[in-house]
């Protein structure tokens, strides 16, 4: 008699187990994001508020961190084929993204600033950007490419996706302006004599910002959050706001 042996189903483990199995953290980052996740092309070394973040997540959870360079349009490809764990770069959370990825509690928002050269005659104020003619750029993934193609009614919207930036797009003449948050836009007034930013009249585009993961793994989650809480209960993460100019937005 043929006796057919059961074989058992393959134990699905979770994204914390892998984490520790492996003995790396793996963590998506874009390069550029000054005060978040930003290379310093004087030494190129990362830093920002979010490098730090990384750092004391995989402390806490004892693994080596490995950081895995992307974009706002292609970080959830990355997280999706497991290419990293989490992202920590300031992901402004959108409900688009949310159907996608798993998004932590927020500990950051920010207004939408529009950046300009001083010497562009046309753009000194908030009203003067949505007019005909004007071309504003937007960086393609961004929270602001969205936002932007439901806001403008006469302006020409600029989608720019690397390797080329809004910052040349600025200098070519090509646009006009371009939109992005508060860590950004102190970067361009920080670095960038020529850079004018121009604040809306009230908090436009208003972004909470959360950590990225992959959906379906509540552990996970779970983990990300208790360490989030604790950060916020130990000091640490307002000692990083400071550090990186970004108090301010960090919310309580």
């Amino acid at each position: 008699m043929l006796r057919v042996q059961a074989v058992a189903p393959p134990v699905q483990t979770g994204r914390l187990q892998d984490i520790r199995a492996r003995g790396d953290l793996l963590v998506c980052i874009w390069p550029d994001y000054f005060a978040i996740s930003y290379r310093n092309p004087r030494n190129g070394e990362m830093e920002g508020l979010d490098i730090d973040m990384a750092r004391a997540l995989a402390a806490r959870l004892d693994v080596r961190l490995v950081f895995f360079e992307t974009n706002f349009g292609e970080f959830m490809d990355r997280l999706e084929d497991g290419s990293c764990d989490i992202a920590m770069m300031g992901v402004g959370v959108t409900p688009a993204r949310a159907l996608r990825v798993a998004f932590t509690k927020p500990y950051m928002a920010s207004a939408v600033y529009a950046v300009t050269t001083r010497t562009n005659t046309r753009i000194q104020a908030w009203n003067d950007i949505d007019q005909p003619g004007t071309v504003v750029a937007v960086a393609a993934g961004t929270v602001m490419e969205p936002l932007m193609r439901e806001t403008l009614r006469n302006a020409e919207l600029m989608v720019v996706a690397p390797p080329r930036t809004r910052e040349g797009e600025i200098l070519s003449g090509r646009a006009d302006v371009f939109m992005s948050d508060f860590p950004y836009t102190r970067r361009m007034v920080l670095m960038h004599d020529w850079a004018q930013v121009i604040a809306p009249p009230n908090r436009f585009g208003d972004t909470l910002y959360a950590y990225a993961l992959p959906r379906g793994d509540q552990a996970w989650l779970n983990e990300v959050n208790a360490f989030l809480e604790r950060t916020r209960v130990d000091g640490s993460l307002a000692r990083a706001g400071d550090r990186h100019g970004l108090s301010g937005i960090l919310l309580p």
